[in-house]
């Protein structure tokens, strides 16, 4: 990830044959994760510690990320029935992964991650949604382009608003993680194992098939590579999430959550290594939190934004074919909270 972007850079690639989008059930979040770390502590009775806990994380969080001018948005979305009566609107949060936390020199940087995290209008579901760096998507003032460029080109304000023109709808708050800084973690954790659908090689390091040990610089190889993995940056994409998934469940676990200071130390280094819109405040934070009623892993949704598959541009570049028809109803899914309707239609 620590490649600059270049328009055009996949243009020797041969296109790979069309891969259906796949979704599964983990439970991975990124800057989520604060808010459940909260309501674990919250829930446990230490409101005391949960509140020195959630002054830790704001402490380290940047405050710099920028939404788009109101101008160039959708309207807010109206609230949906919630579970006990009360009426409030889904919440719509952009995740990006990025190879550094400075959002305000972006045009030197990339965004390989991109995700919406969706939160349902009871709170009792969340749903993230991936988009390929590689999507074919009009890009506003720039044509069409790879959605990635976007983040190049206008830095967060850019690729948040070709999400909203792409999905019509509002994007409420928006976090950029130091991806590489996040894998990291991976040391603070002890090292993760993950499961190795493809057996491939690095320029430093061989991933066998079947599972794998990552300390931190194995970790940053394994979420890197893309061109000896069949699926390319579908495939990329794919193990980017294993590992998140995995250095937030150890994270998570009883042995670390039992140690307040290996667990604070580990939230805090999340939040040290992200950056926030201005409108993501700490009551923000804390009222989102003590909202959600997720159960479990079974009630966050992974999907994958719809695509053909993989083709190839005008101009020559390897790229991720939008599917129109199901990027549409997705969309009006969002837009009219009912995701759930959208995965009873498209399970796989």
């Amino acid at each position: 990830m620590s490649e600059s972007f270049v328009p055009g850079m996949d243009a020797e690639e041969e296109p790979r044959q069309p891969r259906r989008a796949q979704r599964r059930r983990r439970r991975w979040v990124i800057p989520l994760v604060v808010f459940l770390a909260v309501v674990l502590i919250a829930a446990g009775g230490l409101f005391g510690y949960a509140s020195w806990l959630q002054s830790r994380v704001s402490e380290n969080l940047d405050r710099s990320a920028e939404l788009p001018a109101e101008e160039d948005r959708p309207q807010p979305q109206q609230p949906t029935e919630g579970g006990d009566g009360e009426q409030q609107p889904a919440m719509n949060v952009v995740l990006m992964g990025s190879d550094s936390r400075d959002v305000e020199n972006a045009g030197a940087g990339r965004s390989d991650t991109l995700m919406i995290a969706h939160l349902s209008g009871d709170r009792e579901k969340a749903y993230l949604i991936s988009f390929p760096r590689d999507m074919w998507v009009e890009i506003p003032g720039h044509g069409t382009a790879k959605i990635n460029a976007a983040y190049a080109y206008g830095g967060t304000s850019l690729a948040v608003q070709t999400l909203e023109q792409l999905t019509d709808v509002r994007m409420d708050h928006l976090a950029v993680v130091d991806f590489e800084g996040f894998v990291a973690l991976c040391d603070a954790v002890g090292g993760v194992t993950v499961d190795n659908e493809h057996a491939f090689e690095t320029k430093n390091y061989s991933f066998p098939e079947g599972e794998v040990q990552l300390d931190g610089e194995r970790a940053l190889e394994f979420v890197r590579e893309r061109k000896s993995l069949p699926g390319g940056d579908l495939d990329r994409a794919e193990n980017q999430r294993k590992v998140v998934q995995a250095i937030l469940a150890k994270g998570l676990s009883p042995e670390i959550i039992a140690n307040p200071g290996r667990f604070t130390d580990f939230v805090s280094g999340i939040a040290a290594h992200t950056s926030v819109d201005a409108g993501l405040t700490d009551d923000v934070i804390r009222d989102t939190a003590l909202s959600l009623r997720l159960n479990g892993a079974g009630d966050i949704e992974q999907l994958q934004a719809p695509d053909q598959g993989t083709g190839t541009s005008a101009d020559g570049q390897s790229i991720v074919v939008v599917d129109e028809e199901r990027m549409q109803e997705m969309a009006e899914a969002l837009q009219d909270d009912s995701m759930d309707e959208y995965l009873e239609k498209y399970p796989e």
